[in-house]
């Protein structure tokens, strides 16, 4: 991708059901958990390099002794650096304690990580929130077992102020308005509720405190804590939990906006962001991954038993789009054909650019995520070719010799690796005009296929801020002396800001945005800008429910296709001297490509959940006034 966008985050949740002693006979190790929750951290890399956390339970221990172990990491490889310091600390303590090393039971007893339930996360940081204060797992820590409750997740919320709110008119002081806090906190509540609850039962029955805590464990109802907790929730979230007893959960949105996936069997009971991580780490098939469904939750009780639950009414499906597109890893069977899909859909558009001129044309791609979208549009278009060669073999049938007809079956589309991506070069020159010199030596050419008389195809997976394109790729393409240069993005133009994970906060970023404005001005329509700015701000105090997303009117004047041209233009730089055009995917054409994931926001304007509208507006506000923030 050319204009990299971060997402949070990926999480992984394993419960190993049987006691560690069987994982040392069959596997060779008691450290079985560790060792997966590694390669399920690894494998899901992706989806966070800013941030890494992972935490363990350890069932049944004495009192006195540690149960909960957690690490986090805001290093530059945070996932190396966390199982770096784990493997470290378990090697330490086998070679001073050889009494260990075939001991399972004194492993358990002695060594941190060595337990039964483990929580992962990895986190790209949203608006520049790095700190390791801001790392998943959060902790709340309590002296009761079932008191203590550790939290991970891929969530944004969009009311977090009101939240937050909830939390103080109970009379609580969180430390921070965050929605990570908030939400811990307001799971955290309902939980200390419900124990509270549980606890007269038991004294009404005449149990002693000490007798209770175990039967108050057994009794939890997660799915009603989760039930109360989330009841006001407005955003997209795959939420993961651990209970200091044993207890765990996963929770999705009622619209489906984050993934998570579950596989169990009589060993494990695993959930992921990816259906492949687990597929790869546990070698299952990919039936056997299960989508956990929206607004429902996987509860895990300590005694191993698996429940499903619906904690929130499920709303009409919303599942990310860009999840499909460019987030999630291509080696899901499914998502690998939809990106196929996607340079297919897109490929009628391309060659009306071209002008059916497939002979004069070169198809290449942006690495590394819009490899997959290429292979579908050069497909396509050999499809094509290949009709095309038809109806010239009988179209000259009654003249056509061996020759000839060698000659239009060797016909190939020309497909090359034209862009290289080189390692992140170091920009240690602070003049601005020096620093854009370096910036357009991110990418690298191959030289010598393509020829004047050429048109270049490339395919991005999707295209943000253009900064990229405008300042490395497209100069360094020119380089090639194309007659022509088509950008082809395998998704929609981006036009609204995301609220649910993705760090796309902000108008002005868009180029899509920008180059509308552009076209309000050259059609003496700027007027608009000032009518939209005037209805977002009449909307401002009314409930979320009743506002509306007055941002869509400052695209309506125009075609998708008057918008791309402008972006065109405004993304070619002076010295460029090839024709510049840029091709998006339509939004129809998204949907048929990615038929299980219609959430569309950012390029449609309509927003799952009422908060979105809100966001969208006050995004637009704070563009009009010139101010940075982030609009939730």
């Amino acid at each position: 991708m050319s204009d990299a966008i971060k997402h949070e985050c990926g999480i992984a949740l394993l419960r190993l059901l049987k006691p560690l002693e069987y994982y040392k006979e069959k596997y060779g190790t008691a450290f079985y958990g560790v060792e997966k929750m590694y390669l399920l951290m690894e494998k899901q890399h992706n989806r966070g390099q800013d941030g890494a956390g992972f935490a363990s339970i350890k069932l049944d221990v004495k009192p006195g002794q540690r149960y909960i172990s957690r690490i986090r990491s805001n290093q530059a490889q945070p996932i190396q650096d966390i199982f770096g310091q784990i493997n470290a600390r378990i090697s330490n303590e086998l070679a001073n304690n050889p009494s260990y090393q075939n001991n399972v039971a004194l492993q358990k007893e002695n060594i941190p990580y060595v337990g039964e339930l483990f929580l992962g996360h990895v986190r790209y940081g949203t608006f520049g929130k790095n700190s390791i204060e801001s790392v998943h797992p959060f902790l709340r820590q309590n002296n009761w077992m079932h008191r203590n409750l550790l939290v991970a997740g891929n969530f944004n919320m969009t009311n977090v102020k009101e939240l937050f709110q909830d939390l103080v008119d109970v009379g609580q002081h969180p430390k921070l308005m965050a929605d990570t806090v908030t939400v811990m906190e307001k799971i955290g509540h309902f939980l200390d509720d419900e124990i509270t609850d549980l606890y007269l039962d038991c004294k009404n029955e005449g149990l002693s405190k000490q007798e209770a805590s175990p039967v108050i464990a057994e009794r939890l109802n997660i799915g009603r804590i989760l039930r109360r907790a989330s009841k006001n929730f407005d955003g997209g979230y795959a939420m993961a939990g651990l209970l200091g007893h044993g207890d765990a959960f996963v929770v999705r949105d009622p619209n489906g906006i984050r993934p998570a996936y579950y596989y169990q069997d009589d060993e494990i009971v695993v959930v992921a962001s990816e259906r492949p991580v687990i597929q790869t780490v546990f070698n299952v098939a990919f039936d056997d991954v299960k989508e956990l469904e929206a607004g429902d939750a996987i509860i895990v009780k300590k005694n191993g038993n698996v429940q499903f639950e619906n904690i929130r009414e499920a709303g009409e499906k919303k599942a990310c789009s860009f999840e499909r597109i460019y987030f999630s890893r291509g080696s899901d069977a499914e998502i690998y054909q939809e990106r196929k899909l996607l340079g297919k859909y897109v490929f009628p558009s391309v060659l009306k650019e071209i002008d059916n001129d497939i002979h004069n044309s070169v198809f290449s791609f942006i690495p590394n995520t819009a490899e997959t979208s290429f292979y579908g549009m050069a497909e396509a278009a050999q499809k094509h070719l290949d009709e095309q060669k038809v109806k010239d073999i009988i179209a000259q049938r009654n003249t056509l010799d061996e020759n000839g007809l060698n000659a239009i079956l060797e016909e190939k589309v020309r497909t090359e690796k034209i862009a290289i991506k080189d390692v992140k070069l170091r920009t240690f020159i602070t003049e601005d005009s020096s620093r854009d010199e370096m910036v357009s030596h991110v990418y690298d050419i191959t030289y010598g296929v393509v020829k004047p008389t050429d048109n270049l195809v490339i395919i991005d997976d999707s295209i943000v801020r253009g900064t990229t394109l405008k300042q490395s790729i497209i100069k360094i393409l020119d380089r090639l002396n194309p007659k022509k240069i088509v950008v082809v993005s395998s998704a929609p133009q981006i036009r609204y800001p995301d609220c649910y994970g993705i760090d796309m906060s902000t108008m002005e970023g868009f180029i899509a945005f920008r180059a509308t404005l552009e076209l309000l001005k050259d059609t003496n329509q700027y007027h608009i800008v000032d009518d939209v700015y005037k209805k977002c701000k009449t909307q401002q105090g009314l409930k979320d429910t009743e506002v509306i997303n007055h941002v869509k009117e400052i695209y309506a004047p125009f075609t998708d296709e008057q918008i791309s041209d402008k972006m065109a233009e405004m993304l070619t730089s002076k010295e460029v001297k090839a024709e510049v055009k840029i091709i998006f995917q339509k939004v129809e054409d998204l949907h048929k490509a990615c038929p299980k994931n219609l959430g569309d926001w950012y390029f449609t304007g309509n927003y799952p959940t009422p908060g979105g509208n809100r966001v969208v507006n006050t995004a637009f506000i704070n563009f009009y006034e010139g101010n940075g923030e982030r609009a939730y």
